[in-house]
């Protein structure tokens, strides 16, 4: 991994993913997440994420305490990895505003054949983005490990001010 990676916040949909019955999420909506986590963590990296941090849904905090902590976990982390959504999860896609808003590379794991938002399209265009189209995460991982160390040699490069 780059060296100047040590934190990661990965963020996804969540609520929308929650089983109704259970208010939890299922294994196979998790599975992306876990995958993620232990891919990076094998790194030595640590890793920033509400879906653990709540429990897959069995603890879900109040609106008050995520919102503080997910920004507070975006601005310390070094990077984010970003699952948008589609349809778009508006957590994700506020988080994702956070993230290009403190300059933080970012790497956005798009699912092929999948339609994004203008904004999640465009976000290359204000922040160090990368983007890794795939249907298999795991299959994907070298790809997202490139496509990180990419983002963050172009946020390194990028002026400190903006327009």
């Amino acid at each position: 991994m780059a060296p100047d990676i040590r934190s990661i916040f990965l963020a996804g949909p969540f609520l929308q993913l929650l089983d109704p019955a259970t208010g939890e999420m299922p294994a196979t909506a998790r599975a992306p997440f876990d995958i993620l986590i232990k891919h990076f963590e094998a790194q030595g990296l640590s890793v920033h994420n509400a879906h653990r941090r709540e429990a897959w849904g069995a603890e879900l905090m109040r609106p008050e305490e995520c919102t503080r902590l997910d920004q507070e976990e975006i601005l310390k982390a070094d990077a984010m990895v970003a699952i948008p959504g589609s349809p778009a999860s508006p957590g994700t896609h506020i988080e994702l505003g956070w993230a290009s808003a403190f300059d933080k590379p970012i790497v956005l794991l798009l699912e092929r054949g999948r339609d994004y938002t203008f904004l999640v399209q465009g976000l290359h265009t204000v922040a160090a983005v990368e983007s890794v189209v795939c249907t298999d995460i795991a299959a994907a991982l070298p790809a997202v490990d490139a496509a990180l160390r990419r983002a963050v040699a172009r946020a390194v490069v990028r002026p400190a001010s903006r327009p």
